[in-house]
C-alpha cells in the first residue's frame, strides 16, 4: 500500500468496524493487530446484540438503539463484500418475569418502547404457553422484544477482515507493520491501561467473563436472558451461554466452577437444554471505561492519536455506529460523539 490515510491498532471488534467503515468510505486502511484476530474478548461465543430496557433514556441508549436499528444493513454489507456469513440474525428475545409487579413494570415499558423505539420494535407482555423454547417464569409471563439480534463473533471478525481486504484495506497480525497517518487506538485492556498511564489516573479495567457453547440447533429461535444471563442460537447449530461478571481473578484465560453454574442456571431456565453437549468453555477479559460506556474520541495531549475502548458487554452491539462516528471523525472531522463517551467522563 503506497500511502495510508489511517492505521488502526487492534483487530478486535471495535477497530475491525471502524476499518471497514473507513475503508469502505475509500480510505487506505491499514490494520495491525498485536496478536491474532479476536485475540481478547471480540474472539468469544456468545454475540448478543440486546438493548437497554426502554426507561431513563440517556445518550448512551440512544446511541445503542442507533446502532442496533442499523445493524442489519451494516453487516449485509460487510457479508456482501466479504462472502461470508457473519450469523447476524434480529431474533428477538424472551425475558421471564418474577412476579405481578414485575408484569406491571414489564407493561410500562413496553408503553415507553413504542415512543423511544420509534415504532421500529417491540417490547410486550406474552403468556407462557409451554413451548419448548420458552424459559420457565413463575408468574406465567414473558417480555418479548424484537430488537435484540444475535451475531456470530468469529465469523463476523472473519467476514470484517475478508471486506476491508476486498476494498483494499490491509489487515496485518502478529504486531508487523507501520503506522502511518492518524491512528486509533483500539487495543482493549491494553489500551485501557495505557490510557490510565498517560492520563495519569484510572481510565478503565478489565471484567473476566465465563461462556459455554452447547450442541443445539435452535438457529432461528429468540434469545433467552433470565437474571443476567444470556442463552444465545447461533446459526451453526450451537447455542451459546454467557456470561460470568469477575472483577477478580488469577488466570484470565482459565474456565473454572462459575462456568458449570451457568450450566447449570440454563438448564434451569431452559430445560430442552439438559442434555445438550457442551462443545467449549471460554473465558477472558473484557475491558471496561470507568463511565461504563465505550469510550470515542481525540486521545489528549496526543494529535493525531484517537482512542475506540471499552465495548464491555455491548461491543458488538454498539460496532456498526462506533464504526461509522469515528470514520467521521478522523476522516471527514465530523465530531458526534456522546459527551458521555469521552475521556472526560472518566472520573
Amino acid at each position: 500500500m503506497a500511502r495510508v490515510d489511517l492505521t488502526v491498532m487492534g483487530g478486535g471488534i471495535f477497530g475491525l468496524s471502524i476499518a471497514w467503515a473507513a475503508a469502505r468510505r475509500g480510505a487506505r486502511v491499514r490494520l495491525i493487530e498485536a496478536a491474532v484476530i479476536g485475540a481478547g474478548s471480540s474472539g468469544g461465543i456468545v454475540g448478543a446484540l440486546a438493548p437497554h430496557v426502554p426507561e431513563h433514556w440517556n445518550d448512551k441508549k440512544a446511541f445503542q438503539l442507533d446502532s442496533l436499528l442499523m445493524a442489519k444493513g451494516w453487516w449485509d454489507g460487510v457479508a456482501a463484500a466479504s462472502r461470508l456469513p457473519t450469523g447476524y440474525l434480529r431474533s428477538g428475545r424472551l425475558q421471564p418475569l418474577a412476579d405481578a409487579s414485575a408484569v406491571d413494570l414489564a407493561n410500562a415499558r413496553g408503553v415507553t418502547a413504542q415512543t423511544l423505539w420509534r415504532g421500529q420494535a417491540d417490547w410486550s407482555v406474552i403468556p407462557v404457553t409451554g413451548a419448548a423454547w420458552q424459559p420457565q417464569s413463575p408468574s406465567g409471563w414473558l417480555v418479548r422484544d424484537t430488537l435484540t439480534a444475535r451475531l456470530h463473533p468469529r465469523m463476523a471478525a472473519q467476514a470484517l477482515v475478508a471486506a476491508i481486504s476486498s476494498v483494499g484495506g490491509e489487515v496485518l497480525e502478529g504486531g508487523t507493520g507501520v503506522a502511518e497517518g492518524p491512528v486509533v487506538w483500539a487495543t482493549g485492556l491494553a489500551g485501557l491501561q495505557a490510557l490510565s498511564d498517560s492520563m495519569g489516573r484510572r481510565i478503565g479495567d478489565g471484567v473476566k467473563g465465563q461462556a459455554l457453547l452447547l450442541r443445539c440447533d435452535a438457529a432461528d429461535a429468540p434469545q433467552i436472558f433470565v437474571d443476567g444471563l444470556h442463552i444465545v442460537p447461533h446459526a451453526d447449530g450451537t447455542v451459546a451461554v454467557g456470561s460470568t461478571s469477575e472483577s477478580a481473578w488469577d488466570n484470565a484465560a482459565m474456565v473454572d466452577d462459575r462456568a458449570d453454574a451457568l450450566h447449570q442456571k440454563a438448564v434451569a431456565a431452559l430445560p430442552v437444554l439438559a442434555g445438550a453437549a457442551v462443545l467449549e468453555r471460554w473465558a477472558g477479559v473484557r475491558p471496561r471505561a470507568k463511565s461504563r460506556a465505550p469510550l470515542l474520541g481525540e486521545w489528549p495531549g496526543r494529535e493525531g492519536h484517537y482512542i475506540a475502548n471499552g465495548g464491555f458487554k455491548i461491543g458488538f452491539g454498539m460496532a456498526p455506529k462506533v464504526g461509522e462516528v469515528m470514520a467521521d471523525l478522523v476522516l471527514d472531522g465530523l465530531d458526534s460523539i456522546p459527551a458521555g463517551f469521552r475521556i472526560e467522563a472518566c472520573r
